[in-house]
């Protein structure tokens, strides 16, 4: 694992008093990260296009208003790192947090996407001590995203049904980057982080049923059914893309192995997707 060479001086970004900036601080890893540094008493602010303090990738007018004074910086990328042009606002986004003194970061990045690993690249050797936390599918995606409804309709017809992927919770995910945040030994590491096993959608949808009652029947159809069912949805066509993506180029067997991220960062195993699934159960998020 690569330790880039640290080029400022080593401050402290622990205080309770030093602000912390979460780009995409209303997203499914960005509140959880928000929520875990308020609990441990610090100063956060959240920033997305919808909240008080507006950050938009597409324009940067107000960057340097919304780093000012910030010691430490979690970043997600909307829509995805993979997208083209991403690797281009996370260029202009690190010029911006050196001028204005940021002393750490940690990237959320993706799994398999040769956009992500550039971007990842360009933090890492930034100079500024960086942290990159490198995922696949949440589990999430399955109770707060459109696979729900696609869940509850009782047929997942999706491309590579039988491929298997290392679901990760989004929970683990905000531990991990809290922790890269806040304390030390993080700095330089790329963190591959998984579920502690690969399940394909006819595993899911067995645990579904098994912890839902519900039936699940799953469909693997063509690429082109597939987009077809997404536009079908009223999707918009920036997502349809994305998920054309995300299913047909990046669930293609590239990642069908286990990271130990959560397990070098943490000290402990990741959350299965079972307990997930009947935390996630349990809250009505199936009803």
């Amino acid at each position: 694992m690569k330790t880039i060479q640290l080029s400022h001086p080593t401050r402290n970004v622990h205080s309770a008093t030093a602000p912390f900036l979460v780009i995409g601080g209303s997203g499914k890893t960005g509140r959880r990260v928000v929520d875990r540094l308020k609990t441990l008493g610090h100063e956060v602010r959240s920033a997305s296009r919808s909240s008080n303090l507006s950050f938009d990738w597409n324009d940067d007018a107000n960057w340097d208003e919304v780093l000012t004074g910030v010691k430490a910086l979690y970043v997600t990328y909307h829509p995805d790192l993979s997208v083209p042009g991403a690797s281009d606002h996370i260029r202009a986004l690190l010029a911006v947090a050196e001028s204005q003194g940021v002393e750490r970061i940690v990237l959320l990045s993706g799994r398999g996407e040769e956009e992500a690993q550039r971007c990842e690249r360009l933090v890492l050797d930034s100079g500024i001590p960086a942290t990159v936390v490198r995922c696949g599918w949440f589990n999430q995606n399955f109770s707060e995203s459109f696979f729900r409804d696609l869940l509850m309709s009782g047929t997942l017809a999706v491309p590579n049904a039988s491929v298997g992927e290392g679901y990760i919770d989004a929970d683990d995910i905000a531990d991990v980057a809290t922790a890269a945040l806040t304390g030390e030994g993080h700095e330089g590491q790329i963190y591959e982080l998984t579920g502690p096993e690969l399940l394909t959608f006819r595993d899911i949808a067995v645990i579904f049923h098994e912890v839902t009652g519900r039936e699940l029947n799953v469909v693997d159809v063509s690429r082109e059914d597939f987009v077809e069912g997404l536009e079908a949805a009223q999707l918009p066509e920036g997502m349809v893309q994305l998920v054309d993506y995300l299913f047909n180029e990046v669930l293609d067997g590239r990642n069908a192995s286990l990271g130990n991220g959560v397990q070098r960062a943490l000290g402990r195993p990741p959350r299965d997707f079972r307990s997930f699934l009947q935390k996630a159960h349990l809250s009505g998020a199936f009803d």
